[in-house]
């Protein structure tokens, strides 16, 4: 039984790869626009139907394959925060992490024939350290253009834990998908062993 994620993201890859799942990438391609009008001070609901979304956008072309979708939403008080477009748009997002506490939620899914099976959203909270500009100026240097792709402009498995002072929450669930409940979710449906 064939089963491929939704998505090009590096760490969700790594994840799996870790994890002796097999598995192909294939990037979903899926509008984010209209999901964060709906759901612009919900973050949970913003990361569940984006990682359905993405499930469901490849699920209906493969029909036959399970399809994994998954996305991660940031946000700093009532404020969601997008994917920096720039290095100077990356500092901006840095500044107003500095100090705050960011909420980071995670979302799987899990979609075959067009039809989402099983969803799954998990949330921790990273407690942002107060951040000089000096620091912010040399962090970038060394992580631009990596971090332009995670929407909280950091990769923990990298220099980006140097940002928090602590963190509350499932390790996976930070790197960018729940990975234990997506395993158990696996097993259920006899796609990896049990």
């Amino acid at each position: 039984m064939s089963l491929l994620l939704a998505s090009s993201s590096a760490i969700r890859q790594a994840m799996l790869d870790a994890a002796g799942v097999e598995y192909q990438a294939l990037a979903a391609g899926v509008d984010e626009t209209a999901a964060k009008a709906r759901h612009g001070g919900d973050p949970a609901a913003l990361a569940l139907e984006l990682a359905q979304a993405k499930a469901k956008a490849i699920s209906g072309q493969r029909q036959d394959q399970w399809v994994i979708g998954s996305d991660s939403v940031v946000s700093v008080g009532a404020r969601l925060f997008d994917k920096p477009a720039s290095r100077e748009d990356a500092a901006a997002h840095l500044r107003s992490f500095s100090g705050q506490q960011m909420q980071l939620v995670s979302a799987v899914a899990l979609a075959r024939g067009g039809q989402i099976d099983w969803s799954h959203c998990e949330s921790a909270t990273l407690h942002v350290r107060k951040l000089s500009e000096g620091f912010i100026a040399d962090y970038l240097k060394r992580e631009w253009p990596a971090v332009s792709y995670c929407v909280g402009v950091f990769r923990l498995e990298g220099p980006g834990v140097q940002l928090f002072e602590s963190i509350d929450g499932d390790h996976f669930t930070i790197l960018g998908m729940p990975l234990l409940p997506l395993l158990g979710a696996l097993r259920e449906r006899g796609i990896i062993a049990s």
